[in-house]
């Protein structure tokens, strides 16, 4: 990021030290050039900064886990049943089963 920064300080100060040989006397001059650049670096410098997410949100806070939960109710399993239908195919399907 350093880097990026002192090239774009390097070169706006190359650009202020060379005037250009001819000049439209309606333009702005090497001066209000420069603010402009200022200006614009600061907006998009700016712009950057912004994007960028400081929100940091702070040290993990460790906890117990919550007691285990007890469910009485039937106990259930599956089991594979024939059955034929009126064809005579045989069919094996799983079957919930409850005690």
């Amino acid at each position: 990021m350093r880097n990026i920064l002192l090239g774009g300080v390097l070169a706006g100060a190359l650009a202020l030290g060379a005037a250009p040989a001819a000049q439209a006397r309606d333009g702005i001059g090497p001066g209000g050039a420069a603010a402009l650049g200022l200006l614009g670096g600061l907006a998009v410098g700016g712009a950057i900064a912004a994007a960028n997410d400081p929100y940091y949100p702070g040290k993990p806070v460790y906890r117990a886990p919550p007691p285990p939960v007890y469910v009485e109710g039937p106990i259930c399993h599956f089991e594979r049943r024939e059955t034929i239908d009126p064809y005579g195919d045989i069919y094996i399907r799983r079957v919930r089963v409850c005690e």
